[in-house]
């Protein structure tokens, strides 16, 4: 295989869209440890399948909408394109099994949530048709709400448990402060992209500011909620949040030192480290 198409080991992980199962199946344990709930297998294994299924579908639809191989396609999205037959049989394999996982283990309370995830997953996508696909854009109403689902996807089966509405999941300082972290990791990416194709030094000082400042802000929140919290239940969850936005604030200051393709990967990695924080705090 040419040298100029063969892929570094460390990025096939990106490129068969495994990167976000991970970090949704490693913040779910996170949830459950920090909520004090037990979850069988099959919730991590559902999710897993189904996080998994969404993002493939997605980066599936960019290649769709984008057209002809080649030109503006990434790494992943040229993946998925020459691939695109199995994906889509796996998609659907990955799907049946999610559902009949769901509907065989887990509790009938979990259908609201559900129906309420479908709805964001649903709007993600409608975002995704409607939204310019130029690259001088940065899509950051998509970025939000693809941070919220994932954070609401990631959260909501150690919450059922809890004996609590679905109103106190959406306004609990944990949901939140993870919300924020995965928009931020994701909107991450995309200033990333648009600051090394920009020519104005403002505009790349601009795509650095608008990281900097709210990763601040979410690591001076976290740093607050762990000192508020009196028991110490809640605190190591809080310094996994902190770990994540430094992280993302190292990555940032030093992206000019990355390719696109390591700064995704490095991204991802931002948000694995914080769960080997949160189990040396609570010592586990």
């Amino acid at each position: 295989m040419p040298a100029e198409h063969r892929k570094p080991l460390w990025l096939y992980p990106n490129l068969l869209s495994l990167d976000a199962p991970l970090v949704a199946v490693a913040w779910l344990h996170v949830f459950a440890t920090t909520w004090r709930q037990y979850l069988p297998w099959e919730f991590y294994a559902s999710l897993g399948l189904a996080v998994w299924a969404i993002y493939a579908s997605d980066r599936l639809l960019d290649v769709s909408l984008q057209g002809q191989p080649g030109g503006n396609l990434k790494a992943r999205h040229e993946f998925h394109r020459k691939h695109r037959k199995p994906f889509r049989i796996a998609i659907l394999a990955a799907v049946a099994a999610a559902v009949g996982l769901a509907v065989t283990t887990m509790p009938s309370t979990i259908y609201i949530h559900l129906l309420l995830g479908g709805v964001l997953v649903a709007g993600f996508f409608g975002l995704s048709m409607l939204s310019s696909q130029s690259p001088d854009e940065v899509p950051h109403l998509k970025n939000v709400l693809a941070g919220l689902t994932f954070a609401f996807g990631t959260s909501m089966s150690a919450h059922i448990y809890r004996g609590y509405g679905i109103d106190d999941l959406l306004t609990s300082r944990e949901f939140l402060s993870f919300a924020v972290l995965c928009v931020l990791n994701i909107s991450a990416i995309d200033l990333w992209e648009h600051a090394s194709r920009a020519a104005d030094i403002e505009i790349k000082a601009s795509d650095e500011l608008s990281l900097t400042l709210p990763l601040a802000v979410l690591g001076a929140a976290a740093l607050g909620f762990a000192a508020l919290d009196g028991n110490q239940a809640v605190r190591p969850f809080f310094y996994a949040i902190l770990t994540g936005a430094a992280l993302l604030h190292v990555l940032n200051r030093n992206r000019t030192r990355f390719s696109i393709d390591a700064l995704r990967v490095l991204a991802d990695v931002a948000l694995l480290v914080p769960v080997l924080v949160f189990h040396a705090a609570s010592g586990e």
